[in-house]
């Protein structure tokens, strides 16, 4: 009789047993950790065990086994709540009960072979049993205007994004509206992200954190804040110019994973000297922070930056530098590419990195070429921001500011000068 087990059939079926009575036990234990009267430590087990054993018999007698044994596992939690709905004031929440019912979805899975997404599902599912209160904290630090910024990020992203056609057309096949779309709602969502990160984290506020989130939403406008900022208070000059070399520092962290993500396969060559000069900036910005901080401040966004207006002017600029970088490979030559590319680094990064990312990934410029471009465009960055703190900062912050800038500056240079290729 043993000869005719098939063992090693057999040990992977036991290990999907066990795998399902793990997860169920994971998420049991967050659950009798919080003292659920519903299902603790021992039903989740029992439930994802129940959901392998279903699965199990639905590949013998099909796969009305998952529905009735489906059907059987909602119908007992809900009698084993009816105590509790009967009670004068009852808990109507419906947490557990759902995630009885995604354990043995859960259990099932595993047993079909899905062992993989069942671990992240069970884990997704502790994780948000487990953080209740920061959640609900954090839907509280939402105002009304922000919810409708993430509703304007919904639209973008999950309505418009998906109408689009995704192929190449017009000037010399290099304009794709999915993938142009794509990138705004990327840049858009970045934006919403830090500064609802910034609302949250109100409590840790300081210069670094200011310096980072403002890198991270925008370090044009976060400069010309502080600048503005540094005549009304100009005590806090030092750490004004601090928190706008951080953020020009986050710029180049921005570019690395822009250029990651719209430059596959040879593009992310560019990925190196990009690294190096970020590494720099970001050294500036530290030898600044430690010499010239005297007192911690911060800054913060008053309202949120995601607009969908904002977005569709991106749209339009990407589009524009798209056309000029390719119009410019066409008539005029490298030369002509560098000259777009400081043009339009004045103001904005995104638009300079992800037109030429896209250009260096379709293989319309060179790689040598690419990262060049980019750099250039955000020297040209770093100079129309100089320009804008000598306008409206302070002295001190003046001071401060450009020789940080300068310092940047001369290091891109450096590159330019001496990466190899």
């Amino acid at each position: 009789m043993i000869a005719d087990v098939n063992l090693p059939e057999s040990l992977e079926l036991l290990k999907s047993f066990g795998t399902a009575l793990g997860l169920g036990l994971l998420v049991g234990l967050q659950r009798e950790w919080r003292r659920d009267k519903v299902a603790g430590i021992r039903t989740f087990p029992l439930i994802t065990l129940f959901g392998a054993l279903s699965g199990f018999l639905s590949t013998t007698f099909g796969p009305w086994v998952i529905a009735a044994a489906l059907i059987a596992c909602t119908s007992l939690v809900i009698l084993g709540n009816l105590a509790a709905l009967r009670k004068p004031d009852p808990d109507t929440g419906l947490t557990t009960e759902i995630a009885a019912v995604v354990m043995f979805l859960i259990g099932v899975m595993v047993i079909l072979g899905h062992r993989l997404e069942a671990v992240v599902c069970s884990g997704t599912v502790m994780v948000l049993l487990q953080i209740k209160k920061p959640l609900h904290g954090m839907v509280r630090r939402i105002g009304e205007n922000d919810l409708k910024e993430i509703a304007r990020l919904v639209l973008a992203g999950l309505v418009i994004l998906p109408l689009l056609p995704n192929r190449d057309m017009g000037y010399l096949d290099v304009f794709n509206p999915f993938k142009v779309w794509l990138l705004v709602v990327l840049i858009v969502g970045i934006s919403l992200a830090a500064y609802l990160a910034g609302k949250i984290l109100g409590g840790k506020k300081g210069t670094l954190l200011a310096g980072i989130l403002g890198g991270l939403i925008s370090s044009t406008a976060t400069t010309a804040s502080v600048a503005r900022r540094s005549k009304s208070n100009p005590q806090g000059a030092a750490s004004f110019a601090v928190i706008a070399l951080i953020a020009s520092a986050v710029v180049f962290a921005r570019v690395l994973v822009e250029v990651w993500v719209a430059a596959p396969g040879e593009g992310r060559a560019m990925i190196r000297p990009l690294a190096v000069m970020m590494a720099w900036t970001a050294l500036v910005a530290a030898v600044a922070y430690r010499v010239s901080l005297r007192r911690q401040q911060d800054v913060t966004e008053d309202e949120a930056p995601s607009e969908l207006k904002g977005a569709v002017l991106f749209a339009l600029l990407y589009i524009a530098v798209l056309y000029g970088v390719a119009f410019a490979k066409e008539e005029l030559g490298d030369t002509g590419l560098f000259a777009v590319a400081a043009v339009s680094g004045l103001t904005d990064m995104d638009a300079i990195t992800l037109s030429t990312s896209r250009l260096v990934s379709g293989g319309h410029v060179e790689t040598t070429t690419g990262w060049r471009l980019i750099l250039v465009g955000g020297m040209a960055n770093l100079v129309f921001k100089g320009g804008m703190v000598a306008v409206l900062g302070t002295r001190a912050m003046i001071k401060a500011t450009l020789l940080g800038f300068a310092a940047a500056l001369a290091g891109g240079a450096a590159l330019l000068a001496l990466w190899p290729g």
